[in-house]
């Protein structure tokens, strides 16, 4: 691994882990197996000892997987191994399911720090949480909601996703008032993609149409933003400036370090994904892949990625990561698409997302 130049602010840590396979998740992951878990976590500290990580992080992002899955034990042993590099942690999350999260493990997370909680709630019908092997009802998620808050951990977040299975718009909705009732600060909504390898995948499931699509989205961001949620980033809904720190850090394009399989890290252009295999994993072969992006690939991706947000591309930061200014790297793209854009203050603004592919195809194609 090369050596680094300055500290991330960030961190990244993949629990490979899970009680059973979501039809359509093609994250990796393995059975909850003690047999696999206590190599793991033996496996984490040296890799740490790899990367030679001897810092603290503002913000720490423990997803899966299902991180909340490991018995307390293992979760004591992981937050207790990722204890040296809390000290200036100011958002800590922890994503979990509601059904393998309980009184025990909240106690623990907030003993630890944690300050946040990614809820994978996904649906409130149950007939579709069936079809799509979740094993949780919303029940579950509300009694999981109330008994963090008791603890103190008011930063919760809810996943939904939208064109599941014998979903339709009602029911959709539904999820939707059902999530608000809760009185949580941040709900993220993702459309289903259809991945190879995925269950839904073999079982030849189509995906719902794109005007459908839209009408999901468009339904449930009007929803939201009269509940008072502002739309900060295209997926993400945010009520009283409840933003996920950790997630604006890639949407910023800053640097951020990763641990544990399949997750990926990036320093200036250096980028590196681990690896997904758990044998490789043990082996102390934990980096698969290693590369440097030119600066075509960097600047894009760092256009794609701060569009999304409402808060737009930080034209001075831009200039300083890539010594050139966007109008001058962009002038062509820009000025064909200059209509679909407001200045504010320093930062290039969309002013319509839901045009934004339409957008990036232009910057694109762009020559340098």
């Amino acid at each position: 691994m090369k050596t680094k130049d300055q500290n991330s602010k960030h961190l990244y840590v993949h629990v490979p882990f899970c009680k059973d396979f979501c039809t359509y998740c093609d994250f990796c992951h393995y059975l909850a197996k003690d047999r696999f878990i206590i190599p793991w976590l033996k496996a984490l500290k040296k890799e740490i000892a790899f990367k030679k990580m001897n810092y603290s992080y503002e913000t720490i992002y423990i997803g899966g997987g299902t991180p909340s899955i490991l018995s307390l034990a293992h979760l004591r042993e992981l937050l207790e191994i990722l204890k040296p590099y809390t000290e200036n942690v100011l958002e800590y999350t922890f994503e979990a399911n509601p059904e393998s999260l309980d009184a025990f493990k909240a106690d623990l997370l907030s003993d630890y720090g944690i300050n946040r909680i990614s809820l994978g709630m996904q649906t409130h019908d149950a007939k579709i949480l069936k079809a799509i092997r979740r094993h949780h009802s919303f029940d579950d998620v509300r009694k999981t909601v109330d008994l963090l808050k008791i603890r103190g951990i008011r930063n919760i977040s809810l996943d939904l996703i939208y064109g599941l299975p014998f979903q339709d718009l009602f029911s959709f909705k539904q999820s939707i008032e059902k999530a608000l009732s809760l009185d949580i600060d941040h709900i993220s909504l993702y459309a289903l993609t259809l991945e190879r390898g995925t269950s839904l995948y073999h079982q030849n499931y189509h995906l719902i149409d794109e005007d459908l699509d839209a009408d999901m989205y468009e339904m449930a961001k009007d929803i939201l933003e009269k509940a008072g949620f502002e739309n900060y980033e295209v997926s993400n809904f945010a009520r009283h400036q409840s933003y996920s720190l950790h997630n604006l850090a890639y949407w910023n394009y800053d640097d951020y370090d990763a641990l544990s399989l399949s997750a990926s890290g990036k320093r200036g252009l250096y980028r590196y994904d681990n690896t997904k295999s758990l044998i490789e994993y043990f082996k102390g072969n934990y980096i698969e892949n290693e590369y440097q992006l030119d600066l075509k690939e960097a600047a894009f991706e760092n256009i794609m990625m701060s569009f999304r947000t409402q808060f737009g591309l930080d034209l001075g930061l831009f200039a300083k990561r890539y010594k050139v200014s966007f109008f001058e790297l962009y002038q062509k793209a820009f000025e064909k698409r200059k209509s679909d854009f407001i200045k504010i203050a320093d930062h290039l603004v969309v002013k319509d997302r839901a045009i934004l592919n339409d957008i990036l195809l232009d910057f694109m194609d762009q020559d340098f």
